[in-house]
């Protein structure tokens, strides 16, 4: 027996070879299978890729910015509050034009009246001079004549100054015989009531006052009555 294994030592050499070579083959075989499970976990998981060491990008469910459609809707709220506004406005629109329509109207009327006030004072002394017209019974055929054209011209323009006011919606205010009215009338003085008269009555219509439409355009002057005072 010994001399058998002494006579073939390429056995002993393939023996000694495969013992070795055997726990070598098991070692590279079990580190490639390892090496290659690792591979195909890290492509399915990528947790277990960052425990392997690698950098993995990360993955978020954020949405999509959509741009700017996005950012230029309006919540419903926001249309309600919107309408809200120009409704307001609009009736602020509104409101001012009424008033800018007014307060053209109150200053055109203002501007008539104190040319109409004017034309008044005009009137007044055509009156006064009629008033004052001589009346003398002496006069001379010539004289009374001229005196006669003058006067018919000074009554002429009157007349005319009258139209125009009653054109205007100028109209005089009757006071003799009526009732003091402070919106009317402007006193001047009292006298005791003569014989037909009331107390707070007018008596006498210094100058004459107009009204135009339903607005005093310039009250009469007047003198009132007052009660008579017994004697004791």
């Amino acid at each position: 027996m010994n001399d058998d294994r002494a006579k073939d030592p390429s056995r002993d050499a393939k023996r000694a070879r495969g013992t070795d070579d055997a726990p070598r083959g098991s070692e590279d075989g079990s580190s490639h299978g390892s090496a290659g499970r690792s591979e195909v976990d890290a492509t399915t998981d990528p947790t277990s890729a960052r425990s392997a060491g690698g950098e993995a990008e990360p993955t978020t469910d954020l949405p999509v910015d959509a741009g700017p459609a996005s950012e230029a809707s309006v919540a419903p709220g926001d249309s309600v509050d919107f309408r809200d506004r120009w409704l307001r406005a609009e009736a602020d629109l509104q409101n001012y034009r009424r008033r800018a329509q007014r307060d053209a109207d109150e200053s055109r009327r203002s501007a008539e009246d104190r040319l109409l006030r004017e034309v008044i004072e005009v009137l007044d002394d055509l009156d006064r001079a009629l008033e004052v017209a001589p009346q003398d019974a002496k006069k001379t055929a010539p004289q009374a004549a001229s005196d006669d054209r003058w006067l018919t011209g000074v009554n002429l323009v009157a007349g005319k100054i009258r139209e125009l006011l009653a054109r205007a919606g100028v109209t005089p205010i009757e006071a003799l015989g009526r009732p003091f009215d402070p919106h009317e009338h402007e006193a001047l003085l009292e006298v005791e009531a003569p014989q037909g008269s009331a107390p707070g009555d007018v008596v006498n219509v210094v100058r004459p006052g107009y009204r135009r439409g339903d607005r005093v355009l310039r009250p009469a002057r007047v003198v009132v009555a007052r009660a008579r005072v017994e004697a004791g």
